[in-house]
């Protein structure tokens, strides 16, 4: 009997920088990380306790919208959900050369990452893009609508990003409240406490209602800030109004004093 004729590997997507994350790739060092390797000792050592799982739909296509508080957040969440959770992250780390390049191309993959170029005015329909193709795929998407990690534990204001891949998709949107990670990771630091983290997991959002509406901006941050008002409930965040690039930016100038740049209609 001879062997099936293999599939060739999908190119990338030129016009987004993004590669096409095929059913296939990587699940096994998936399975061999989150159930041998990092899991494991992971799960003894920190303990993470995980609220609303039955939310998560055993079988179909749902978007996972997260708050974003340390590095580790993509660590924890997806260890407490039975199914694999497809994310987007910086190119660097897929392109990386020696031993530890290898070894990171191969961590980022196995866990689901699917690489995306953010030095271009593109990233943003790069990670729709990919989004969409794992939703295709009836697989699950993790997504923090922030865009960034909060640099204070502050919950920021939500880019729309996320209610246009909703709307566009037509699939439920749980969203996911991370407490205590930037304890055990905060900024600057791989692990800095073994706290217990906590997951909690909302009832999935039904947008069906705005079907059609996916090109109306009033529309799309109206479905975001629902999103992200369900994550502030979750979390117990404070939230602020602010995109958090800004509030960083803005904190940065007040610690460095340098000037606040002067916009003409301030003169």
């Amino acid at each position: 009997m001879t062997e099936p004729a293999q599939s060739p590997r999908p190119e990338p997507d030129r016009t987004t920088g993004v590669d096409d994350p095929g059913e296939g790739d990587g699940k096994g060092i998936y399975w061999m990380l989150k159930n041998v390797v990092v899991g494991p000792p992971v799960r003894r050592l920190f303990r993470p306790k995980v609220e609303g799982a039955e939310h998560i739909p055993e079988l179909g296509p749902a978007i996972i919208a997260s708050n974003h508080l340390s590095y580790a957040d993509w660590i924890f969440m997806p260890l407490v959900v039975r199914r694999r959770i497809t994310f987007v992250a910086k190119s660097d780390y897929f392109t990386g050369a020696g031993i530890k390049g290898t070894f990171q191309r191969g961590f980022f993959k196995g866990t689901g990452q699917v690489p995306i170029d953010r030095s271009g005015g593109s990233a943003s329909e790069g990670a729709i893009r990919a989004g969409m193709k794992v939703l295709e795929r009836g697989d699950l998407f993790g997504i923090y609508p922030e865009g960034t990690r909060s640099h204070d534990g502050k919950l920021y204001k939500g880019r729309t990003g996320v209610a246009r891949l909703a709307l566009e998709t037509k699939v439920p949107v749980i969203p996911c409240g991370v407490i205590g990670t930037d304890v055990v990771a905060p900024p600057g630091k791989i692990v800095a406490s073994l706290a217990s983290p906590t997951i909690k997991f909302g009832e999935p959002l039904d947008f069906s209602r705005y079907d059609g509406m996916e090109g109306d901006r009033l529309i799309l941050r109206a479905v975001t800030d629902e999103i992200m008002y369900k994550i502030m409930e979750l979390s117990g965040q404070e939230y602020v109004d602010m995109y958090a690039t800004k509030a960083k930016s803005l904190e940065g100038r007040a610690t460095t004093g340098a000037p606040k740049k002067v916009r003409k209609s301030d003169t």
